[in-house]
């Protein structure tokens, strides 16, 4: 449980400000204040770093912490993404794996750490002692850049809270502002303020950097689910041929560079 509503108030009265000055200060409105120090409702994520901004506290020390008149803000632990994180349980209280279909990929990126969106997403476990220990969700997969895993497919990932864990060469989803959900391979650590690499197992696409303080949330790949089943084998493979294709783009493009 989350101790914002307390925080907030405290927060507040500390700082000398009424209801109406918080909400005029942070452009909301004077109701919204209230509820949430009523614990009748949680701040969005925009709001919540707005407001931990205001205070010059991380979101999890807002999130996470009791604040008083005893407490004393700990030193920020580099590489942790430091995000709400919402979640859905079953009626024995065990975590629900929580399914972001593509058409709801859009949404997400705005309701990932609201309680409300995250509990109307389709919901499954599943009997694996690998996806038991740790918080997962499903996200679809669309296009063929990460061939062979087919357009499609569910890739269950597991929630990465400390994001320097980041080990290149591994599959994560990773959720940005301007990317959206993307399935990659790491290329790099990472490293606070910096770019992290993404990188395609399909060779037909280059690999891109993305901004560290473009990421919203990364889970790391742990399985994956599709309904496309194997063909019948024929030579050359996809991947030869994909290989193929790759090389002979780069041969073209040497080719445009010497004339």
């Amino acid at each position: 449980m989350s101790n914002i509503s307390s925080n907030l108030k405290y927060l507040r009265k500390k700082k000398g400000m009424t209801q109406q000055q918080f909400a005029d200060a942070l452009g909301i409105k004077r109701s919204l204040v209230g509820a949430y120090e009523e614990d009748r409702a949680e701040p969005k994520y925009e709001l919540l770093k707005k407001i931990a901004d205001f205070y010059e506290l991380t979101i999890d020390e807002f999130i996470n912490d009791t604040i008083n008149d005893k407490w004393k803000p700990k030193t920020q632990a580099q590489g942790s993404n430091l995000r709400v994180l919402s979640i859905s349980v079953d009626r024995d209280d065990n975590e629900n794996i929580e399914l972001v279909p593509v058409k709801a990929s859009a949404g997400y990126l705005n309701g990932f750490s609201d309680p409300e969106y995250i509990k109307d997403l389709p919901k499954f476990q599943l009997p694996l002692p690998t996806l038991k220990q740790g918080t997962f969700r499903g996200f679809e997969i669309m296009g063929d850049s990460m061939l062979p895993i087919q357009p499609g497919s569910i890739v269950v990932g597991e929630y990465l809270e400390n994001w320097s864990e980041i080990k290149p060469g591994e599959t994560y989803i990773v959720i940005s502002k301007n990317e959206g959900v993307v399935y990659k391979r790491a290329g790099n650590k990472f490293k606070e303020n910096k770019e992290l690499k993404l990188v395609s197992d399909n060779k037909m696409y280059d690999p891109y950097f993305i901004a560290s303080d473009d990421i919203l949330e990364i889970w790391k790949a742990k399985a994956y689910f599709t309904t496309s089943l194997p063909e019948a084998s024929a030579d050359p493979s996809i991947e030869t041929l994909t290989q193929m294709m790759a090389q002979m783009q780069k041969s073209l493009q040497n080719l445009n560079k010497n004339n």
